[in-house]
């Protein structure tokens, strides 16, 4: 029972087996504990599950399923779920690196931007899927698709066969590129770039 609960837990995660999990964030969109800002368009949240010490995601109120169902017409949207997320993180957070992007085949039902901090360093952070899908070329940057879809009147996105190719991409530390046989390794791996820079903090 265990083993299939955490299953559910799984959020964010490429090409997992999909069930009622894969709606869990219309769910904490209205619940006030995870709520961060909300106004007539987007909704911030904190991430259930965070990829990293700090992970928030923005969503549209508007039911926008994924990247796919953009048009020309949401490149405003896009552009005020970006600038949601970059004032919470300038009066929250100015002295920490955040990252900004959204993931080339999203899991969870209703478009959403993933705000990680670039620490990636986090207890539910378990899998190689999970390391990849922030890591690699997998995970758009957030100008990048509102350019994107400015230029092109859609999102071009990654091909399924090349989604897979950065799933399947030997772990790599995202720091200094060195590789690891496994999360555990990787993960103690990371702690010493994370010592190190509070060290040079000081």
């Amino acid at each position: 029972m265990r083993r299939r609960l955490d299953k559910t837990k799984d959020d964010h995660e490429p090409n997992a087996k999909k069930g009622h999990w894969a709606s869990g964030l219309l769910t904490t969109m209205k619940d006030k504990t995870y709520i961060l800002e909300k106004d007539d368009l987007v909704t911030m949240i904190k991430d259930m599950y965070p990829k990293a010490k700090y992970h928030y995601l923005v969503l549209p109120n508007e039911n926008i399923s994924n990247l796919k169902a953009l048009n020309a017409s949401k490149v405003p949207l896009l552009e005020h779920m970006h600038n949601i997320g970059k004032k919470y993180i300038q009066k929250n957070h100015s002295n920490i690196t955040f990252k900004m992007g959204y993931h080339a085949e999203a899991s969870m039902h209703r478009l959403h931007l993933h705000i990680i901090s670039v620490d990636m360093n986090s207890p539910c952070l378990k899998t190689k899927k999970h390391w990849n899908s922030f890591t690699t070329d997998f995970f758009l940057d957030s100008n990048e698709i509102i350019e994107n879809l400015r230029k092109n009147g859609k999102v071009l996105l990654p091909s399924k066969q090349l989604c897979e190719t950065y799933m399947k991409s030997a772990l790599k530390c995202h720091k200094c590129h060195d590789t690891a046989r496994n999360m555990p390794e990787l993960k103690k791996h990371i702690l010493t770039h994370l010592e190190h820079d509070r060290l040079s903090v000081r």
